[in-house]
């Protein structure tokens, strides 16, 4: 006998979905691009040095001691260039790199210059210059700020999807979101559902409107493969093996001609402040995850794949010397990874401060020297068609002076 939902909530939950309640429009196309966009939210610092690692930089090995990459030896870094190496653990990222539908970008961080996780979250999702002062994403109002018909140019957005227990602060705000998460409760019978939607229809219509396209949601998951086994939690949400389930549940979800084109997961766990592993350990398995979940969006977004953009980024950097636990502490500057059919990869983008102390932030961190807004900024101008003062004022609150990054996406 299956559950009784006593609650609104609940239902959602059963659903496989959490929503916001005001309605987004569906943008008609105007030509045959269909634009799918991605975010990854690393949260807990990502050591970007230990990621892409600049290998070519004299300072490098001795600064970061055991956990710094090499070319050589029994786990070599593998070359992205004649400067920079990939971690080992990210083989799928390497062949994305090659093919030119994947590029990093390094010494880049957030406009924050404290060493908090939660206000540093708060900054990387919110796109606000400072934390505590807003509760909607950057990315939510991207979407309200999206053209419509014609003016869209073909770059279309038929909702968006929060993947995971939560939605992301990125995607939270007026727009609404729907939710995907492999499923702890079986889901609600037609019945019921016919019944509360009708009961909500007559007191509740904006929940009628958000649990009815919850239930659409769960259809297009139906038809894509998701339920039963497929859809149960496979390992913890930020195991190896939860990080590609989220990906493949996106990735199902997105590829539906009637799904959503612009999606968010967060990933927790990569604080490393102890026992981090250089080419192996900690950290290699939580790369391992998330070169996982790039080969489950590839596969998964089929022919959606080629116009398909996914951008990877995290609050902080980690200290570019290691601590004595073997691990790194709070830094600063770290690398963002951008990968689809869309990107136009086969490059690291740097303007390297290099390693030597005199050039190290406060003398402890990989120095900034790109604005992360730069590169999300490029992003959405290119493959989503966002003006420029769109995103200086609604996007990212009082970024009049970052210039949006330009060429990140493929011609």
């Amino acid at each position: 006998m299956k559950p009784i939902i006593t609650s609104r909530r609940g239902l959602l939950r059963s659903s496989g979905a959490v929503f916001a309640w005001s309605a987004l429009p569906r943008f008609a196309r105007a030509s045959s691009r269909d634009p799918r966009l991605i975010v990854v939210i690393l949260r807990g610092a990502l050591d970007g040095l230990s990621t892409v690692a600049p290998v070519g930089d004299p300072d490098y090995a001795a600064l970061h001691g055991t956990l710094a990459l090499s070319i050589a030896g029994d786990k070599p870094a593998l070359p992205l260039d004649g400067f920079f190496a990939l971690h080992p653990a990210m083989p799928v990222f390497k062949r994305l790199f090659d093919a030119r539908q994947a590029l990093a970008i390094h010494a880049v961080a957030t406009c924050y210059r404290e060493r908090s996780h939660f206000d540093g979250q708060d900054v990387l999702e919110s796109g606000q210059p400072a934390p505590g002062r807003t509760d909607s994403g950057w990315l939510n109002r991207a979407l309200t700020a999206l053209p419509t018909g014609e003016r869209a140019s073909g770059r279309v957005v038929a909702g968006a999807l929060g993947v995971g227990p939560t939605t992301p602060l990125v995607l939270r705000g007026p727009a609404p979101v729907f939710g995907w998460s492999p499923q702890t409760l079986p889901p609600a019978t037609d019945d019921l559902a016919a019944r509360l939607l009708d009961l909500y229809a007559q007191r509740d219509p904006a929940l009628a409107h958000a649990l009815a396209d919850g239930l659409n949601i769960e259809k297009i998951a139906a038809r894509q493969g998701m339920t039963g086994e497929a859809a149960k939690p496979r390992g913890g949400a930020d195991s190896a093996q939860g990080m590609r389930q989220a990906a493949q549940g996106a990735a199902r979800l997105m590829a539906a001609d009637d799904g959503p084109r612009v999606a968010a997961l967060a990933f927790d766990g990569w604080d490393t402040h102890a026992s981090e592993g250089g080419a192996g350990g900690r950290l290699a398995q939580l790369l391992g995850g998330l070169d996982g979940a790039f080969e489950e969006l590839e596969k998964g977004l089929g022919d959606a794949w080629r116009s398909t953009a996914i951008v990877v980024v995290t609050e902080f950097g980690r200290t570019a010397r290691i601590n004595g636990t073997a691990g790194t502490d709070h830094g600063t500057a770290t690398v963002a990874l951008l990968a689809g059919g869309a990107v136009a990869g086969g490059r690291v983008i740097a303007d390297w401060p290099g390693l030597a102390p005199a050039r190290l932030y406060q003398n402890r961190d990989l120095a900034p020297t790109t604005d992360l807004r730069a590169a999300l900024g490029g992003l959405l101008a290119e493959h989503l068609g966002l003006s420029r003062t769109i995103l200086a004022t609604a996007v990212f609150p009082q970024s009049e002076a970052i210039r949006p990054m330009k060429g990140l996406i493929a011609g």
